[in-house]
């Protein structure tokens, strides 16, 4: 391919629009090092960058079942979703708690986050944002539904925890995953994984 091969307009920018773009983009590198509660099978703790690629790509495997919904959104609201927390850190659902002004301050910071960018993207980017936290639209309550899935997913290849772990698993995220019938089998699944794991736990102190 040549570059008399790629459409018209010219595959060039605005030089300010592509420093604010590329600035932007350096600022999001820190949700690489923004650990969560939760980590990989080895036992190293697992990022939020992590985190999300692996939503995405879980949306993406899903695409044929998810019919007449508008994927392109849904991955990228996967892919914003928790680009505030390069700013504020991961809290561990256990420790979230109503009132705790985590939400207000994410958003602030995805603000501060998106402060290079140029005003559309910036505009285009905070929307997404909303929408995932408003969850009204069909796509923002899958993202969320597919969050909390891919999370316990995870959970199933970490190094074993205790029974407390497990059982809160159990009960973690359900309005959410009940979403749909999709991530309600999603979840069957997952939840059974669950309950073996509780039974081994439960074998080994008898």
């Amino acid at each position: 391919m040549t570059q008399s091969d790629f459409p018209s307009p010219p595959d060039t920018i605005d030089p300010a629009r592509l420093t604010g773009i590329l600035d932007f983009l350096q600022a999001c590198e820190q949700l690489k090092d923004t650990l969560r509660s939760g980590a990989t099978r080895k036992g190293r703790p697992e990022s939020t960058a992590e985190h999300s690629w692996r939503l995405a790509l879980m949306i993406l495997l899903f695409e044929r079942d998810l019919k007449g919904l508008d994927v392109p959104k849904l991955l990228k609201l996967s892919l914003v979703h928790d680009l505030g927390e390069a700013i504020s850190g991961d809290v561990p659902a256990p420790h979230q708690t109503p009132g705790d002004d985590r939400a207000a301050r994410e958003r602030r910071d995805f603000q501060t986050l998106c402060t290079p960018l140029p005003l559309d993207l910036a505009a285009e980017l905070l929307a997404l944002f909303d929408e995932y936290n408003a969850a009204e639209s069909l796509e923002a309550q899958l993202a969320k539904a597919f969050d909390k899935l891919e999370t316990m997913l995870q959970h199933l290849l970490m190094p074993t925890r205790d029974a407390i772990f497990y059982d809160f698993n159990l009960g973690y995220g359900r309005d959410r995953t009940d979403c749909s019938p999709l991530t309600r089998q999603i979840r069957d699944r997952v939840d059974v994984q669950t309950r073996d794991i509780l039974i081994g736990l439960e074998q080994e102190t008898a």
